[in-house]
């Protein structure tokens, strides 16, 4: 079924809002069910102990269950979930550390985890379905170092993805990265109709969300991105950034960066980690350089000050 409204969501249009002619929703979303601005900076270490060998081993339990989740105000999109949110946790490890997951598949249809990376083949999450009421226990080494998303592997995967099930895996290097202020940005669609074609597009799921609530951040202050694109029906989305530039660390698999940039592309399960510095007091916009994109939700900005 589609996507449910208890009421419509109403767009701004340009000139209802002070300072900038975008658009937007009026009304909010219930950040006590999902926090996109908690979630920016929330990662998930796990539980984790020392090996007799001197590895950290880290575990969770990732619960599959179908959700209803607020896309918009008032929107509600019928979601399967990891662990009760889309995106799902942003898990957080260190290359070489032995990582073990336990899927719990709470939900109506088969599910599985699929890591990228280097890991076994038995453990990357095609086979076997776990079905409902069923679980099964992925583990295997942190490595390489960077970026990289999880997602179900279940067929039709575009469906099982599209729903919702996925999320981040920052590998840190074992030296970690310099000092800055880090968050994670999910690039994500709904196809609120399901006819094969988005209507919302949102980076951490909830549309202008960050234009109406903008991320604050100190002049002079480096700024981490973990930037993921997860969403499907486009095979290309993007980030744009104002008034600045990124540098680009593509995958995350390098300390070296690739390029500095205001704009950088994204294929489908591609991700980089951006690395920025605001010099000026003032916001900031960001957002989709597909014009119908940046239209449909998938905008916010960074709002500087000393």
């Amino acid at each position: 079924r589609g996507a449910q409204q208890t009421s419509l969501p109403r767009l701004r249009h340009p000139g209802d809002m002070e300072g900038h002619g975008q658009l937007s929703t009026v009304g909010d979303v219930d950040t006590r069910a999902f926090d996109p601005l908690a979630f920016l900076e929330h990662f998930d270490r796990g539980t984790a102990r020392t090996l007799p060998d001197g590895r950290t081993l880290r575990e969770w339990t990732v619960v599959a269950a179908d959700r209803e989740v607020e896309i918009a105000p008032g929107l509600f999109f019928p979601a399967w979930t990891f662990n009760g949110t889309v995106p799902g946790p942003t898990f957080r490890c260190t290359e070489g550390d032995l990582l073990r997951f336990r899927l719990v598949n709470a939900g109506t249809h088969p599910h599985t985890i699929h890591f990228h990376g280097i890991h076994p083949p038995a453990m990357d999450g095609v086979f076997p379905l776990i079905e409902p009421g069923d679980s099964f226990t992925y583990e295997f080494a942190a490595r390489p170092f960077g970026l990289h998303p999880y997602h179900c592997h279940a067929q039709p995967l575009k469906r099982h993805i599209h729903k919702g099930l996925y999320g981040a895996l920052i590998m840190d290097p074992p030296g970690g990265r310099p000092p800055a202020r880090e968050m994670v940005m999910v690039m994500n669609g709904f196809d609120t109709d399901f006819d094969g074609e988005n209507e919302v597009y949102a980076v951490n799921t909830v549309a202008f969300h960050y234009e109406r609530h903008p991320i604050q951040v100190r002049v002079g202050e480096l700024q981490r991105i973990y930037l993921l694109n997860l969403t499907e029906f486009d095979p290309v989305n993007s980030f744009h950034l104002h008034a600045g530039m990124f540098r680009v660390f593509r995958t995350g698999t390098s300390l070296e960066s690739n390029e500095l940039t205001d704009t950088v592309m994204l294929c489908q399960g591609e991700r980089h980690v951006l690395e920025l510095t605001l010099e000026e007091p003032g916001d900031y916009m960001f957002h989709a350089h597909q014009s119908e994109f940046t239209e449909l939700g998938w905008s916010g900005f960074f709002r500087a000050a000393v």
